[in-house]
């Protein structure tokens, strides 16, 4: 039991400094500034970079005829990731925020019958298997989980208008990861790992026993037998996932945590014993109006969140690891959490949602913190 407590209280502690959880005024002032980025991008139509296969001349249609409940803030995935955050942002106790009307009527101009129709039909058509797959499938049903999870009747109110299209993405995942042999080890959307951990915290959350034992089956093929990650090789220059981070915590959730233990030991011993935070060391950004390279910015608040997910499932006697895993994402979330601004779109459109990921201790053990946290 005193094990446990320490456990608790060590991981707790850290999270408490890099999520500033414990000033109300400051985690609200963060809610507020992530609110705005999405509210500026989600109905913003241009610039757009569609990622679009066209059948015939029919098909050459602007962004907003193509996909009316997702068109905004660049690109597909990032629209509807822009919706995830202003479902997250909006669950509150007691005051009502100030965002939270105009969160509200986003969602709700989006999340209509006749837009939801829509954009089933194009994740269906022939010809579009690979359309947003893996990232912007996943975020469609983390959507969905945030939409089934909301305390807030008008938010949640939305989840069954909404169930066609996670239906939709759900059936493209199952049907694509029984063929998908090996694993894509990128640092950008294709990545199968980061994927499968977003997916999986869905299926979870929808009771998809299926699902989730598909996901299981997978991870185990593709990583189990996995050692000596290369931390050394990231990043990548354009990177916004950390390959073998999110690689461990995809393990960390699909695995009897006695063999998690064993495996992380040998896939991530770079991580020091000793509660040293240096062992990893944020990426620098030399120009955050560069699109790709603005993405290092989301791989430093990536791996934050992942470190703080790793943390969560170690043992209760692993303090030093606790410790060095903890420092080294307090390190990458400071690197990086003030430039979370829409000072420039290229970083703007998306990076709130990677800070909100971090900030709400998405994917954590410890359901305890998970709810401390995030209220």
């Amino acid at each position: 039991m005193a094990k446990t407590m320490r456990k608790a209280l060590i991981i707790s502690s850290f999270i408490f400094s890099i999520t500033f959880a414990g000033n109300a005024f400051a985690q609200e002032a963060w809610k507020q500034n992530f609110a705005k980025l999405a509210l500026t991008c989600v109905k913003q139509e241009y610039p757009n970079k569609i990622s679009h296969s066209l059948n015939s001349a029919q098909d050459v249609k602007a962004p907003h005829e193509l996909y009316p409940a997702f068109y905004g803030c660049l690109d597909w995935h990032s629209s509807v990731h822009g919706h995830w955050l202003l479902a997250k942002v909006s669950n509150y106790y007691g005051e009502k925020p100030p965002y939270f009307d105009a969160s509200l009527a986003a969602l709700q101009k989006s999340i209509t019958p006749e837009n939801i129709s829509k954009e089933v039909e194009y994740l269906t058509t022939p010809g579009r298997a690979s359309f947003e797959r893996p990232y912007g499938l996943a975020w469609a049903l983390m959507l969905d989980k945030e939409l089934r999870q909301s305390e807030i009747k008008e938010i949640k109110d939305l989840q069954p208008i909404y169930a066609p299209l996670a239906k939709a993405a759900r059936n493209k995942m199952a049907v694509w990861l029984p063929k998908l042999d090996y694993p894509i080890r990128t640092g950008e959307h294709s990545q199968t790992a980061f994927g499968l951990s977003l997916s999986y915290d869905w299926a979870v959350a929808a009771n998809d026993v299926e699902f989730q034992n598909l996901i299981k089956e997978r991870a185990m093929k593709y990583y189990a037998n996995d050692v000596k990650c290369p931390l050394n090789y990231e990043p990548d220059g354009e990177a916004f996932l950390s390959p073998c981070l999110e690689e461990a915590a995809l393990m960390a959730r699909i695995m009897p945590r006695d063999k998690y233990q064993k495996w992380l030991k040998k896939f991530l011993p770079q991580i020091p014993t000793n509660g040293k935070a240096d062992w990893l060391i944020p990426a620098k950004v030399s120009d955050r109006s560069d699109p790709k390279i603005a993405h290092l910015d989301g791989l430093n608040l990536s791996r934050a969140a992942k470190m703080n997910i790793i943390a969560s499932y170690l043992d209760a006697n692993d303090e030093g690891r606790y410790k060095s895993l903890m420092l080294a994402a307090k390190a990458h979330s400071d690197a990086s959490l003030h430039f979370v601004t829409g000072e420039h779109y290229e970083g703007g459109h998306w990076l709130g949602t990677f800070a909100t990921y971090l900030l709400s201790y998405e994917g954590l053990f410890h359901p305890t913190i998970i709810v401390a946290g995030s209220k």
